[in-house]
C-alpha cells in the first residue's frame, strides 16, 4: 500500500470531503455565441476546454442573452455542434428568458415577442404560462393592425391560432370577445420588428391591455408591464460585422413610448447580462451545479431562484465570466466582482477599446479564444489544489 493510500485511510471523512470541495471552489460562466459557437459552427478550442473542465469536475454553466427555443433543444444543439463526448446538462444552461419562469404566478395572459416561427410559444408554455399570445395570432385576427406584415398566408395559418381560441376580436366581427392581455414578455430577438413595435406600442398605451383601445393619461407607467429578456444591442454570427439584437427593439419601444407620452420614460424591466438580476440568478444555478458534481443533489432538480435574490453564502473563492461582448459579458462580470475573460472570436474586435475608451475592460485580459483564456486559470488552480498551496 502506498503512502498516499495510507494517508487517505487515516484522514477523517469530513477532511476528505473538504479536500474534494476545495477543488470545486472556482467556477466558470460561459457566454455561447462568439465564445463556444460562431453562428451554427463550433469554435474548436471551446470543445477542448469544456472537455477539460468536465474531466476535472470544475463547475461551469452557460449564460447567454440568446434564446428562442427550449433549454433542452438549445443544449442538444450545443452538444451536437461542439461534438462533446460528455454532454452538457440542460441544468447548466441559462438563456435570456429562462428567469421568466419566476414570473408565472403574476402573469397569466401574456404576449410573447421574438424568436423564429412559433418556437417561443412552445418555450413559454413549457415554462407553465397559461395563455400565450403571439403577434401572429393578432395579425391572424385582424391583419390591419400592421398592414405591412411579411407573413405569408401559409405562415399565418400554421403559426397563428384561431381568433376563437385566442379571444382577439378587436373590431367585433368575430367571436365577440377581446380579452385583455396582462403583460408583454420579449423573449428573443425580433423576426417581425415592425409588427412587434406597433403591437407592443398599442398595448402599452391601451386601456388595461385591451387591443384597439387607447388610454387618455400620459405616464411613465405603461398600461401593462413589459419585460425585455436582455439588453444586447449586437451579437456575432458568421457575418464579418456584428448584427442587431434585442436592444434594437427595446430602444425603438422606449423612443416611441416617450414620443406618445410627452417625454415620459418607459417603466420596464430588463433581464439578461449585464444586469445584476441576471448574475444573481446565474450564481444560484452555478452553486446548484457544483452540488450536483459533489453528489449533494441530482441533476434535473435545480433550484428556481427568485429574481433579485442574491446568494447569501457562496462556496466559490472566485467565479470567472468568459465572454465576447464587453458591454454585456464583461460589464456585468466586473460589476458583480467576478473575474472577466474577453475573447476575440465574437463581438469584440481589435481597436474597440481605442474607439470607445469607456467600454468595460476584462480583469484577466483579452485572449485569442476561450481555451487560451480559461486554461491558465483552471490549470493553476488545480495544481495549487494538488500541492496544497
Amino acid at each position: 500500500m502506498t503512502n498516499s493510500e495510507i494517508q487517505r485511510m487515516s484522514t477523517p471523512v469530513e477532511e476528505v470531503s473538504q479536500q474534494l470541495e476545495s477543488k470545486q471552489d472556482i467556477g466558470f460562466v460561459f457566454d455561447i455565441d462568439g465564445v463556444l459557437l460562431k453562428g451554427k459552427k463550433r469554435i474548436v478550442e471551446a470543445t477542448e476546454i469544456i472537455t477539460y473542465l468536465q474531466k476535472e469536475k470544475i463547475p461551469f454553466i452557460l449564460l447567454t442573452n440568446g434564446g428562442g427555443m427550449t433549454e433542452k433543444k438549445r443544449i442538444d444543439f450545443i452538444n451536437m455542434t461542439l461534438q462533446l463526448e460528455t454532454p452538457i446538462h440542460p441544468d447548466q444552461l441559462i438563456q435570456a428568458h429562462t428567469p421568466m419562469k419566476t414570473l408565472i404566478p403574476h402573469h397569466k395572459r401574456v404576449l410573447i415577442c421574438g424568436g423564429p416561427k412559433d418556437d417561443v410559444r412552445e418555450v413559454a408554455e413549457s415554462y407553465g404560462f397559461e395563455d400565450v399570445i403571439r403577434p401572429v395570432d393578432i395579425i391572424r385576427a385582424n391583419p390591419t393592425i400592421w398592414p405591412y406584415h411579411m407573413f405569408t398566408d401559409e405562415q399565418i395559418e400554421q403559426w397563428g391560432r384561431d381568433p376563437n381560441d385566442t379571444k382577439l376580436d378587436v373590431d367585433g366581427t368575430g367571436c365577440k370577445e377581446n380579452l385583455p392581455i396582462d403583460s408583454i414578455l420579449c423573449f428573443n430577438d425580433s423576426r417581425a420588428l415592425g409588427a412587434e413595435i406597433q403591437i407592443i406600442s398599442d398595448l402599452l398605451n391601451s386601456e388595461n391591455g385591451v387591443l384597439g383601445t387607447r388610454r387618455t393619461v400620459k405616464s411613465s407607467k405603461p398600461s401593462i408591464p413589459i419585460v425585455f429578456s436582455n439588453n444586447d444591442f449586437l451579437w456575432a454570427n458568421e457575418f464579418v460585422q456584428p448584427r442587431f439584437a434585442m436592444g434594437v427593439l427595446k430602444i425603438a419601444t422606449q423612443t416611441i413610448y416617450s414620443k406618445i407620452n410627452g417625454g415620459e420614460e418607459l417603466e420596464q424591466l430588463t433581464l439578461g447580462k449585464p444586469e445584476k438580476v441576471c448574475y444573481d440568478y446565474a450564481h444560484h444555478i452555478l452553486i446548484d451545479w457544483r452540488d450536483v458534481l459533489l453528489g449533494k443533489k441530482k441533476a434535473g432538480n435545480v433550484c428556481l431562484p427568485q429574481l433579485n435574490n442574491e446568494p447569501l453564502n457562496s462556496p466559490f473563492k472566485k467565479v470567472y465570466m468568459v465572454g465576447d461582448n464587453p458591454e454585456s459579458d464583461i460589464t456585468g462580470g466586473n460589476r458583480y466582482n467576478w473575474g472577466t475573460i474577453l475573447v476575440k472570436t465574437g463581438v469584440y474586435q481589435e481597436g474597440d477599446f481605442e474607439r470607445n475608451p469607456e467600454i468595460s475592460k476584462p480583469s484577466l485580459g483579452v485572449f485569442a479564444n476561450v481555451k487560451e483564456g480559461v486554461m491558465p486559470v483552471s490549470y493553476t488552480h488545480l495544481r495549487a489544489h494538488e500541492t496544497g498551496a
